[in-house]
């Protein structure tokens, strides 16, 4: 008997809140700290802005933390100087014309010095407060968001440095389980129109590889800018490198999903075997620890599959070899095979191929 919907909701709500409890009691933590450090620091009656930028700076995905802590100030302080300039120029009796003025302005300066929008929204909020409020309080904002942004800077570089090789390990394995699924309803879809079948699962994988594209670029920029990870970075580029072959691994799974839900109804043959062999071993990759033994048994697995599928003439069943050979090879690449080894190795229906040097 399988769960009631009320019973899967709060399972996912507990997996969803499980899985932010630490971050969220750093980001709690954190803006303790601030507020503590800015009344400590100025004569502020209530220094508001150092827990929010804190907050702002912390609320983000954990390899692009410290990043936002640089944004937030680049936002604040370009807002408030452009607030402060037309408030000199406009006063309050312009009133609404002076906000719009020097929002306008912020919001095109921010854009052309970062272009992202957390220094955009910081710094029109900063020119709207500093206009509203006069020099004082602009003065206050610039104080109070150095310290959060120190505070934000010490627990997401210092004393809470979100590990390299995991923060991608987390993307690559959501994208892999996703990889394997689609493969599974592949095999099971005989007859069916392929543009019925694929978009939702090609948005859904297509967000997937985003995130792990967005997690390899937080990746590098942790080993670059964080101490305790800076001799790792000749790992942390290896893996970068062999992450960049999850785009193709997904097209090649998506070409195989296509060739099987042409196929005939209800018919099985050695595609479906091999689409089946596969999402097990994609499934298996991502269950587990990626050290030089599951890498092994994934190479080995992939080039079984590849060399199990059978050489029988006619175009049909050559399209369905080379795409096999595909996703094995792309597979390969992501496991940590040089393309050249893995290239020649499911040419050469190989039991093996060499292992490069990620993950140290």
């Amino acid at each position: 008997m399988g769960e009631g919907p009320g019973k899967k909701i709060l399972a996912g709500t507990w997996q969803r809140t499980r899985g932010q409890l630490w971050p969220v009691a750093q980001q709690a933590v954190a803006c303790g700290l601030s507020w503590w450090v800015a009344r400590l620091l100025f004569d502020h009656h209530v220094p508001l802005f150092a827990p929010i930028a804190t907050l702002v700076a912390l609320n983000t995905q954990l390899g692009g933390r410290g990043t936002n802590a640089v944004r937030v100030v680049l936002g604040v302080v370009c807002g408030v100087l452009i607030g402060q300039a037309a408030y000199m120029a406009l006063g309050h009796a312009a009133g609404a014309v002076a906000v719009g003025c020097a929002v306008l302005v912020a919001l095109l300066a921010a854009l052309a010095l970062d272009g992202e929008r957390v220094t955009m929204a910081q710094a029109g909020v900063s020119a709207v407060i500093a206009v509203a409020s006069g020099q004082v309080a602009g003065t206050e904002r610039i104080q109070d968001v150095l310290v959060g942004a120190a505070v934000a800077l010490l627990f997401s570089q210092m004393l809470f440095p979100v590990h390299p090789l995991k923060l991608l390990r987390g993307a690559e394995t959501a994208a892999l389980r996703r990889l394997a699924g689609l493969l599974r309803l592949g095999s099971q879809v005989h007859g069916n129109d392929p543009e019925e079948l694929l978009p939702a699962e090609s948005r859904a994988l297509s967000q997937l590889l985003h995130d792990v594209d967005q997690a390899r670029t937080d990746m590098v920029g942790v080993a670059r800018r964080t101490p305790r990870w800076r001799v790792h970075r000749s790992s942390v580029q290896a893996m970068s490198k062999a992450a960049l072959r999850l785009g193709m691994l997904g097209n090649s799974c998506l070409l195989l999903v296509r060739l099987a839900a042409e196929s005939a109804p209800e018919t099985e043959g050695p595609l479906d075997a091999a689409i089946d062999a596969l999402a097990d071993v994609l499934e298996a990759y991502a269950a587990t620890e990626p050290a030089a033994p599951a890498r092994r048994r994934c190479v080995r697995s992939a080039l079984a599959v590849a060399a199990r599928f059978p050489a029988e003439p006619g175009a049909h069943h050559a399209a369905e070899r080379l795409a096999v050979g595909l996703a094995v090879r792309d597979l390969l690449v992501v496991a940590g095979v040089p393309l050249p080894d893995a290239e020649r190795a499911v040419r050469e229906h190989a039991p093996d191929a060499p292992l490069g040097s990620l993950y140290g």
